[in-house]
């Protein structure tokens, strides 16, 4: 499996699936969430929809990841995952961990060859970048892949690109 780094648009990307850093609510929000359902177009917001009237009433937990359509954007599927929010006091790093391999693992259900992964927990939600990056590597390395080519990270800023990019190339 190819595991690579890009500074770059996680919304331009021409891959199977993209993963979305969601909030449980699934209905959008500010960073790579707004950005995605932006692009993505309604069909991305009416497939959230759909599941929270059915599956996901109460919305998508942390650490859990559900695909929809992709709707406008060059990939067939949006994988959404919700990150913890980074904590000083609680270690919340399997919850991280989680997110992305419940992530691999819908891509392998959708027989995906190749996955978009933004730096999951790393806006908003606060998480440092070096340890934000050690976890996503990481867990992506102890992944075996079925239907999985390629795993591309892709960062929007250059802080961030360098700090999964140091992450590739230690491990």
């Amino acid at each position: 499996m190819d595991v690579t780094a890009i500074e770059g648009d996680i919304t331009e990307q021409r891959v199977d699936a993209v993963v979305n850093a969601a909030n449980s609510s699934l209905m959008g929000g500010g960073g790579v969430d707004g950005a995605i359902h932006r692009r993505g177009g309604p069909a991305v917001l009416a497939a959230c929809r759909e599941l929270r009237a059915t599956s996901l009433p109460d919305g998508l937990p942390a650490g859990q990841a559900v695909a929809t359509t992709a709707g406008d954007l060059p990939a067939h599927w949006v994988i959404h995952t919700v990150g913890p929010v980074h904590s000083t006091t609680e270690d919340r790093s399997e919850v991280l961990a989680s997110a992305y391999r419940e992530s691999l693992r819908v891509a392998e259900e959708l027989a995906a060859t190749s996955i978009a992964f933004p730096a999951v927990s790393a806006g908003v939600y606060g998480w440092p970048l070096d340890d934000a990056a050690r976890i996503a590597v990481e867990t992506v390395r102890e992944h075996r892949p079925g239907s999985l080519r390629e795993v591309r990270f892709v960062l929007f800023s250059p802080p961030a690109y360098a700090a999964f990019s140091a992450r590739l190339a230690s491990s």
